[in-house]
């Protein structure tokens, strides 16, 4: 049994990659903000590092984690038997990684929800004796009803509510569609979740659907997966709350400050994953707003910032934005500023200059443009469109070429026959089984980072 040690808060830095130079009248900017935090620690047996100078606790912080594990059991859970007897084992060995010391439970999931463990409206402190009881817990649980995933994140909610610990977890699986509550029902429990704790989802099989998986765990900032063959549970739980239990700081925000006349157009992730957090925004102050980012371990992510600048002639130079990582304090205080960085303008009439694309943020703009083109030949697939999704697939294949990203190309030859990759030339397969088509779209934001 691993004895995790407690982790400390990381130190923050922040890089800002752009190319400065607009020409005259210019107004759009365009930069990639990179964020690492270092210095935290690890999970494991093997002892922390000796922590680098800036890498402390802070003030009034305390990083313990509560983390909810929510297994479906409704129905479909036992075809084959195999799925619900996987997804038991999973969960056992997710109760193994906990680290001690942290709060947890287990939910069963089906048209409504119901304490597995510990029951009784609280959560369990992890240790030998707890783990034990959940596992044999566990081994109670049978498949049958009917889904309804709304009540299942509500219930995870109310029992992580219950612990002060600043990270907070979800982690769902399912196996079929929310048949049994409507799409407002669940959107509604997404949206009352929302900032209150994260969440990984995982589809098991090929019965779920991926639309619903990827939006919980977009909604909830987490991850989301497909595991085809129900026997890679156990070792997916495993990675999953490894990742959890070397979580430092949690509610940690990318605030944006811009000066008069200035405004954010949008701002997306786009490292390890594309995700969309402009409509995320919360007003933080005058001209500052903050976008959410939610829980930090030893990482790197990447963010495409965009602001329009007002008009300016050659030779003028302005701070288009200010870009801070803040984490908020226990008390409500002034949040700490963990790291910061600037997003410059300067304006000029050299043409080679102006027009010179910066390579991080040419990289990362067709990198979203790859799990777009994924994602909108998939549908025009299912809806029977063949030149339209021929057509979108063919420039994910050239995207997906052309960046190194190697996993999706070969995701998207399951999908189609590549007659030329370069140019983008393919041809719909005939035959495209479920578990293709599910792990293409599921897995169609995934990025690579620039190569250096």
């Amino acid at each position: 049994m691993a004895n995790f040690s407690k982790p400390m808060v990381p130190r923050f830095a922040v890089e800002v990659y752009q190319n400065v130079n607009l020409p005259e009248g210019g107004r759009e900017v365009n930069a990639i903000v990179t964020v690492t935090s270092t210095g935290g620690g690890t999970t494991g047996e093997t002892p922390l590092p000796s922590l680098s100078p800036g890498s402390v606790p802070l003030p009034g912080y305390d990083p313990d984690a509560a983390v909810v594990i929510m297994v479906d059991c409704s129905g479909s859970m036992d075809y084959p038997p195999a799925k619900m007897r996987n997804a038991r084992d999973a969960t056992a060995a997710a109760v193994d990684a906990l680290r001690d010391g942290v709060a947890f439970a287990v939910v069963a999931g089906t048209h409504q929800a119901r304490e597995a463990y510990p029951g009784g409206g609280r959560l369990a402190i992890a240790d030998a004796t707890t783990r034990a009881q959940a596992k044999e817990a566990l081994r109670k649980l049978s498949a049958g009803g009917g889904t309804a995933i709304g009540t299942w994140l509500r219930l995870a909610d109310r029992l992580l509510s219950s612990s002060d610990a600043a990270i907070r977890h979800g982690i769902l699986l399912t196996d079929g569609r929310n048949e049994h509550e409507e799409p407002d029902a669940l959107r509604a429990s997404l949206d009352a979740c929302a900032g209150r704790f994260t969440c990984d989802a995982r589809g098991v099989g090929t019965d779920w659907e991926v639309k619903e998986v990827t939006g919980i765990a977009s909604a909830l900032l987490g991850s989301a997966d497909i595991v085809a063959d129900p026997a890679g549970l156990a070792a997916d739980f495993t990675r999953m709350m490894e990742a959890v239990m070397g979580k430092e700081v949690a509610d940690v925000a990318l605030r944006l400050w811009t000066p008069q006349g200035a405004e954010v157009l949008f701002v997306k992730q786009v490292a390890p994953t594309v995700e969309e957090l402009t409509d995320r925004r919360r007003e933080s102050g005058p001209r500052a707003g903050d976008y959410p980012t939610g829980a930090w371990g030893d990482e790197s992510r990447d963010y495409h910032v965009c602001v329009r600048v007002p008009y300016a002639h050659v030779g003028q130079e302005m701070l288009a934005a200010r870009a801070s990582l803040v984490l908020p304090t226990p008390d409500g205080s002034s949040p700490h500023v963990l790291a910061q960085g600037l997003i410059r303008a300067v304006w000029t009439d050299d043409l080679e200059a102006s027009t010179a694309i910066n390579p991080q943020v040419a990289h990362y703009t067709g990198q979203a443009e790859l799990a777009q083109a994924i994602q909108q030949g998939l549908d025009l697939r299912k809806s029977g469109d063949v030149d339209g999704a021929t057509a979108k697939l063919g420039r994910a294949v050239q995207l997906a070429n052309r960046s190194g990203h190697e996993d999706t190309a070969k995701l998207l030859a399951k999908v189609v026959d590549v007659v030329d990759a370069a140019n983008g030339t393919v041809r719909l397969k005939s035959k495209v089984t479920e578990e293709a088509e599910m792990t293409l779209e599921t897995r169609s934001t995934k990025t690579v980072r620039v190569k250096k």
